[in-house]
């Protein structure tokens, strides 16, 4: 894994919590989507962008999450975002969720490149290659 590529922070709400009172499972991947696409818009790939310009789409081929210990609410979380793999025609990102310098939950996301008015893959474009290898 490269070095992180960008720290966003949450707070864990009440509507991010299930009747056990921690974070519903599937949150987690919103809130890790909230932080690729900040990361996106930082390397300057807004999502909004990509999705107007339909040149390209990212779709999400692959997820996985681990968690480490509950989130619960009120909890202030950062995420740590790193590059994993960079290939042609796809890109993972790891995450790291961190309650102060604990790791309390992971996450990875694929993403494959597609031309979006055919949905056939394609290469990622060499500029999105050198913004994430930034």
């Amino acid at each position: 894994m490269t070095a992180p590529m960008i720290e966003h922070h949450f707070r864990v709400a009440l509507h991010d919590t299930d009747a056990a009172g921690v974070l519903f499972f599937a949150h987690l991947f919103r809130h890790a989507h909230d932080a690729y696409e900040a990361m996106m818009a930082r390397i300057g790939w807004p999502v909004d962008g990509l999705i107007r310009g339909r040149q390209i789409g990212l779709p999400l081929v692959h997820v996985e999450a681990d968690f480490r210990r509950p989130l619960r609410h009120g909890d202030q979380v950062d995420v740590v975002i790193a590059l994993k793999e960079l290939g042609e025609r796809r890109f993972s990102l790891a995450y790291g969720f961190f309650i102060g310098d604990q790791e309390v939950a992971t996450a990875l996301s694929v993403h494959v490149a597609i031309d979006p008015r055919t949905g056939k893959s394609q290469a990622l474009p060499t500029s999105l290659i050198s913004a994430l290898s930034a």
